[in-house]
């Protein structure tokens, strides 16, 4: 099926169909560097790294820019109130986004700009705009004319006149409007600055998104994205400021992912309910809070909470035993039947990896393709003992093609689990040695028939929440 994707410029899912066949500009907003990231970007950068990745596998050439805001208020206060220069808070918090989004397994995107870094573009693109009438200068201030812009609002399918008439804004005398947004900021003492033809400023939030992506991708891109939050204002605005300058559509497609909720509360800071990627990473492992990020729909919101982390690191442990299972038949050199005799499992690995294209190919619908990941991990499972070998490794390939859109299971299957149970135990008070050697006891006695003795290590292990496991190979064990 072809690939389908929601619009949110027209409310509706649509075909995807490149501007130009083969190829694909996407363009996704970045982060403020003021602060260490949390949760919710955590959420938008392994959407659109799946987006890329799943693009890719079908054989487009994509051309993925994301930039840094390195240059804000916010970056400004944090620097004051440090006392540090402002580009030693940017650079910092660039060095620990990076370091969150490599822990997340994202792949690096084609470009990423920085906005001071693009000071020239910004000020060719606000002076087309003053040129072209849509935008005006006040003091060392220039201001966009939003009732200029006879699209204004038509992504966030607001009302000009409603917003205004139900907003609380203080009268600006600088704006014409009070509705109209900042191009150029003057300088204020002391704030860093770059000389322009407005007087010494620096870039306002949202012109800098529309001068580095049209640079990088052209005057209308396939793709632009982020989070819910930035639909009004920020790219709306953008909107405005790019199809003014230019003439023509800005973005073809606009893809938003959902908000995290934490336990069921909208994440917020002054509710106490705020974490960022790395106090979660200290309790979670990273592969574990990637997989949580796209067992939901991207669109729809997501519950953070213990329990769900528990049931997304439960969900990642099956896929992990499925090929663990499978690396340890194969490196048995066990005898195995002819491929002929296993056609039905040939053809329900081909129709698990049709039905993951499907969905994926369906808005990108990871909770669905995940759910058909999980059937073929099922059949894997059943057929274990009985697959040949040239089954098992198409079973295996295709488990990791289907992973690999995913950003997942790019771990040695045995090193991973583990890196799990070694996580688990980390704060139990028995160690797995010695886990091991009560194992070792209760089969010492089990063997002697002393069976007393053997459920007596079996009730002590399960006081201290591990599970044995007894099976034909042997006795293994888990953390409840």
């Amino acid at each position: 099926m072809p690939l389908r994707v929601y619009n949110t410029l027209t409310g509706s899912k649509e075909e995807f169909v490149p501007i130009n066949p083969g190829k694909v500009g996407m363009y996704v907003c970045g982060v403020t560097v003021y602060d260490h990231c949390h949760i919710g970007h955590a959420r938008a950068n392994v959407v659109f790294d799946m987006i890329y990745r799943h693009l890719r596998s079908k054989g487009l050439e994509v051309t993925y820019v994301r930039n840094y805001t390195d240059i804000d208020d916010k970056i400004i206060n944090r620097a004051n109130r440090d006392g540090v220069p402002y580009n030693e808070i940017s650079e910092r918090f660039i060095k620990e986004f990076d370091n969150d989004m490599a822990r997340l397994m994202l792949q690096l995107p084609t470009f990423q700009p920085k906005a001071t870094e693009h000071i020239p573009e910004i000020i060719a693109l606000v002076q087309t705009l003053i040129d072209k009438g849509f935008a005006y200068q006040s003091g060392s201030d220039v201001f966009y004319r939003v009732d200029r812009f006879e699209g204004y609002l038509k992504l966030s399918k607001r009302n000009l006149e409603d917003m205004q008439a139900g907003a609380r804004i203080d009268v600006d005398e600088r704006k014409e409007h009070p509705m109209d947004f900042a191009l150029w900021k003057g300088a204020k003492p002391g704030e860093p600055h770059w000389e322009s033809p407005w007087g010494q400023g620096r870039p306002g939030w949202h012109i800098e998104c529309s001068a580095m992506s049209t640079k990088f991708l052209g005057e209308t891109l396939d793709i632009h994205g982020g989070g819910k939050d930035l639909i009004f204002p920020h790219h709306e605005n953008e909107i405005a400021q790019s199809e003014a300058a230019s003439g023509k559509p800005f973005v073809k497609y606009w893809l938003h992912n959902g908000f995290v909720n934490i336990n069921s509360e909208k994440m917020s800071k002054s509710l106490g309910n705020f974490f960022t990627i790395k106090e979660i990473l200290e309790s979670y492992d990273a592969e574990v809070l990637r997989f949580f990020l796209l067992s939901a729909h991207y669109r729809s919101p997501i519950d953070f909470s213990d329990q769900n982390l528990k049931e997304a690191e439960l969900g990642l442990e099956r896929i992990y035993k499925a090929l663990a299972g499978i690396d340890e038949r194969l490196a048995s050199g066990a005898n195995t039947p002819a491929d002929a005799d296993n056609a039905e499992f040939v053809e329900k690995v081909a129709g698990f990896a049709g039905r993951f294209g499907d969905a994926m190919d369906d808005d990108f619908n990871t909770a669905l393709a995940l759910g058909h990941l999980f059937d073929l991990v099922r059949v894997i499972n059943r057929e274990l003992p009985t697959a040949s070998t040239g089954l098992l490794e198409q079973a295996k390939a295709e488990v990791a093609k289907m992973a690999a859109v995913l950003g997942i299971c790019d771990s040695v299957p045995a090193a991973f689990l583990q890196r799990m149970k070694d996580r688990k135990t980390s704060d139990m008070e028995m160690s797995a040695e010695e886990i091991e050697a009560l194992i070792a006891e209760r089969a010492e006695a089990r063997k002697a028939k002393n069976f007393k003795r053997g459920d007596e290590i079996r009730d002590l292990l399960l006081e201290k929440n591990i599970v044995l496991l007894d099976s034909a190979q042997g006795t293994t064990w888990k953390v409840k």
